[in-house]
């Protein structure tokens, strides 16, 4: 039994390995324009841009009219695939309106 089961990991590591690197794992999409966007950074520019109370009022779920924070938000949107639709599409429609990051020059 071990003779046998000693035979088959050297079949395994014999085996040749994908010549992928990280960077040719994650597929370019050229189509989303959500791609590279992270959930949180959406929604802090959501927040910065609308603020909770007027969030609440475009999207009425809890977690932005009732007692509003960045974790427990992401938390909802990550379990509730409707509501983060919802935060998506907002974000998409109104991204051409958000301010530009503000720089420091010394």
């Amino acid at each position: 039994m071990l003779s046998r089961a000693c035979g088959i990991l050297q079949q395994v590591g014999k085996l040749e390995l994908s010549q992928q690197t990280p960077s040719d794992m994650t597929s370019e999409q050229p189509g989303n324009p959500l791609h590279g966007i992270t959930l949180a950074k959406l929604l802090e520019q959501l927040v910065a841009h609308y603020g909770w109370d007027e969030l609440g009022d475009i999207i009425n779920i809890r977690c932005f009219t009732y007692d509003p924070s960045i974790k427990s938000s992401l938390a909802f949107l990550r379990k509730t695939p409707w509501a983060r639709k919802k935060v998506e599409t907002l974000y998409l429609d109104s991204k051409d309106d958000f301010q530009p990051p503000m720089t420091t020059d010394n």
